[in-house]
């Protein structure tokens, strides 16, 4: 079980029928993905042709930012707003699959800390996807 997993399950309200393994999966997808995409950011920069790369590392630092708010987002219960909910988890649908996209063309020229990223990014973007369909 993971930690967000066994978060929901102690929370002491009821959680208005959640789909807790897909909200729990998609915490967990969020915090890696928003880990992976600070580390590709940081690895491209100490790559030779970095200047090639601006578009990458801002795009894995915004990725990385909407994950990292989006998993907060969904950790927070109380007082739960389903329409900020479903707006947040867009966005991060929106910038996982702009990261991936970009990362995916890196990772094809052989920067695998892009292709990496790649697929988290696209694991984080399923994640997000599933959740909102359950909303």
């Amino acid at each position: 079980m993971t930690h967000a997993a066994a978060m929901l399950e102690t929370y002491p309200a009821d959680l208005g029928g959640a789909d807790l393994q897909k909200l729990a999966t998609c915490i967990q997808e969020c915090f890696s993905c928003a880990q992976s995409c600070t580390a590709c950011a940081d690895a491209c920069l100490s790559e030779e042709q970095v200047a090639e790369l601006t578009k990458c590392v801002r795009s894995n630092l915004d990725c990385a930012d909407i994950c990292d708010t989006t998993g907060r987002v969904l950790s927070r219960h109380t007082g739960y707003d389903a329409n900020l909910t479903r707006a947040v988890l867009e966005a991060c649908v929106q910038a996982c699959k702009s990261c991936g996209d970009v990362c995916a063309q890196h990772g094809e020229m052989g920067m695998q800390h892009c292709q990496v990223c790649a697929d988290e990014c696209r694991r984080c973007e399923t994640a997000c996807r599933e959740l909102i369909a359950t909303l």
